[in-house]
């Protein structure tokens, strides 16, 4: 079999000349694209501290930016080299929607990260009411949230519930106000026990002076007089705050002969 040279080298000659250009451009094109979008990102990143971004959600922008910056450069890269790229761009598409569905409740969830991390309804270090639970703020992720309540339990919740539920923020104010009902015989001095209650409630460790502890008539029952004692914490001392009011508010009230009357029933027997 003979092989005629010179009339393959005259095709090599031939397609070096009309794709070489081409293709020597799209390598230069996809080095400076790279470089290009390094300094986007290193711009973004400082954009984005400036502006006081939650690190997770800083991080996850950033590396979401710089793919799709880097698929549309390999895209035009492509195109410049003589490369039909339709087919290539139906196929993403379709691998795109079909990923979408796949994971639909992942991307709710990663919706309402973003929301999360961008409008800042609570931070790390929050005391929140969510979903029926309560506790401490631990960590925000892109996709969850994790709670760490009084019991010492870690709680796991999707962001998709979180963005669309309720949320009580006991942070906001800096503060959140203790409140215990003590209940007082009728004959007994109602100004002397909102005394005792008050100073009980100066007293507490983690009681806030300004507003200060104070004690008003909250309701008035069959068997007692209702005194509510009102204390303001900051919401890390509230438990603190309520069991050392419960316990020493029921001593001081029997040290000074005021009694905390309990429901009782009398029977009369008749022959």
């Amino acid at each position: 079999m003979n092989i005629d040279i010179e009339n393959v080298w005259n095709k090599v000659v031939d397609l070096s000349l009309s794709y070489g250009p081409k293709l020597l451009l799209a390598i230069v094109v996809l080095i400076v694209g790279f470089w290009i979008i390094k300094k986007l990102s290193r711009l973004t990143e400082k954009l984005m501290e400036n502006r006081k971004v939650e690190v997770s959600l800083r991080n996850f922008l950033l590396s979401l930016i710089n793919i799709i910056l880097k698929i549309l450069l390999i895209i035009s890269v492509l195109q410049m080299a003589g490369v039909e790229t339709t087919s290539f761009i139906a196929i993403l598409g379709a691998a795109g929607l079909a990923i979408g569905m796949a994971l639909q409740g992942s991307l709710s969830n990663f919706a309402g990260g973003v929301l999360i991390l961008l409008f800042k309804p609570y931070k790390v270090g929050d005391l929140i009411e969510a979903q029926g639970f309560t506790g401490v703020v631990s960590d925000i992720q892109i996709f969850s949230t994790k709670l760490t309540t009084a019991q010492g339990l870690t709680i796991i919740i999707p962001n998709s519930s979180l963005s669309n539920g309720n949320i009580v923020n006991h942070n906001v104010l800096g503060r959140k106000r203790v409140d215990i009902d003590f209940g007082i015989d009728y004959s007994s001095d109602i100004d002397l026990a909102k005394k005792i209650l008050a100073d009980v409630a100066t007293s507490a460790p983690g009681a806030l002076k300004d507003p200060a502890p104070s004690c008003v008539v909250s309701a008035l029952g069959d068997n007692s007089v209702s005194i509510r004692q009102l204390t303001y914490c900051e919401p890390a001392d509230y438990w603190n705050v309520y069991f050392y009011n419960m316990e020493n508010g029921k001593k001081e009230l029997e040290k000074a002969g005021i009694n905390i009357p309990f429901p009782q029933v009398e029977v009369t027997m008749k022959k």
